[in-house]
């Protein structure tokens, strides 16, 4: 059963992705839709960084991952060189949790 549920999305997966290629040059998108897409695509991305960011699994992460997902993303916003903010984000966490913040 699960093998059968895989492979069904395999071949949906790419059944969609040919559909784009063959699709392309038929198919005419307004101006309103296109930034439409684009915007929808950046909410999609920040729910897949806020879920990543508060959850373990099915439970509440702590306060420690959350507070060092802020000081990197403060850290981004203010253009800080990427180590930097690898490393200060995940500094923070390990700080909370080594104090006893969960």
């Amino acid at each position: 059963m699960v093998i059968a549920a895989i492979v069904a999305l395999g071949v949906g997966t790419y059944g969609m992705r040919l559909g784009g290629v063959l699709l392309r040059g038929r198919l005419e998108l307004s101006d309103a839709l296109q930034r439409l897409l684009a915007m929808a695509a950046a909410a999609l991305l920040a729910a897949l960084a806020g879920t990543a960011a508060l959850m373990a699994g099915t439970d509440f992460a702590g306060v420690a991952r959350p507070a060092g997902v802020l000081v990197g993303g403060v850290l981004a916003g203010r253009k800080a060189p990427f180590v930097v903010v690898v490393l200060a984000a995940a500094a923070t966490a390990a700080l909370l949790r080594l104090a006893g913040v969960p």
